[in-house]
This record gives structure tokens, C-alpha cells and sequence, in this order.
């Protein structure tokens, strides 16, 4: 099983879709308007949080047309969303995706502006891995540095 459910203080948020049929990602939208200023960094709030299996990850992409239409891209590439960060007590699993301004005018992005992909891709694990034993705490950095 996998899929979207809306994160706990967010309402009427649309579930990500695929628009065709043979597309790989589910359109992610934002669900308040945003300001990013030149070269900075935010984390755009998407209302949403994602289960799957214990052996999947939620890969997330931007979307071609942000760094055209807005000048922004994700700054490390692709985010990670671990199936337990799902309901984590830290923020319920709210995934929130970040944005990285590289021009040198302010980019706004309106509410309900679709800005990124995720894709749930299966991993494999090498021989006798265990995780560490350790359990996570919460969102960004929780699982150390």
C-alpha cells in the first residue's frame, strides 16, 4: 500500500494525481502563496504526508517548468521522504519541499501551483543492514547530520 493522505492542520488539500496515464510522478502542489527571494532557500509547505512500504522511498522532483517559469529548482536535486517519516510526532509526516531562488529577481508561486513530482521507488539494502537500530524523531535533519 502506498499513497497520500492530508497532514494534520491542513485542510482541503488536493491529493497528488499523474496526468496521463503513462506518467511516472504525482503532481505535487503548494498550499499557501509564496515569496522566495533571490539566492535563498525556503521550504515550501505542501499539506500533504505519504505512506508506503518499509522498503520504498518517495523521491521528489521539481517539475520542468520551475526553474523556466520561476527561476527555482529543489537545491539538493531530489528530496527524500522515508516511509518513516510517515505520521513522525515532530510534524505528522507534513512534507514540505525546498526551494532554492537562483536568479536575482523575487519569484512568487501562487497557491495550488503544481512545483514538483514524486515518484515511490523501491531500494534494496545490503546484507545484514539494520538501520542502526535507531528510530526517527522528526523531519529535516532528525536523523543527524
Amino acid at each position: 500500500m502506498r499513497g497520500f493522505k492530508v497532514a494534520k492542520g491542513y485542510d482541503n488539500i488536493p491529493l497528488p494525481q499523474r496526468s496521463t496515464d503513462h506518467s511516472a510522478g504525482y503532481d505535487i502542489e503548494i498550499c499557501e502563496t509564496i515569496t522566495v527571494q533571490p539566492k535563498t532557500i525556503i521550504r515550501a509547505k505542501t499539506g500533504l504526508k505519504a505512506y508506503m512500504q518499509p522498503d520504498e522511498v518517495l523521491q521528489i522532483y521539481p517539475r520542468s517548468s520551475l526553474p523556466e517559469k520561476f527561476g527555482l529548482t529543489i537545491p539538493n536535486n531530489v528530496g527524500i521522504i522515508d516511509a518513516d517519516y510517515y505520521e513522525n510526532p515532530e510534524n505528522d509526516g507534513a512534507i514540505f519541499i525546498q526551494l532554492y531562488n537562483f536568479t536575482d529577481r523575487v519569484a512568487t508561486i501562487e497557491k495550488g501551483t503544481r512545483i514538483a513530482q514524486g515518484i515511490f521507488v523501491k531500494y534494496l539494502k545490503t546484507d545484514g543492514d539494520n538501520g542502526n537500530g535507531k528510530t526517527r524523531a522528526g523531519g529535516f535533519g532528525s536523523t543527524g547530520s
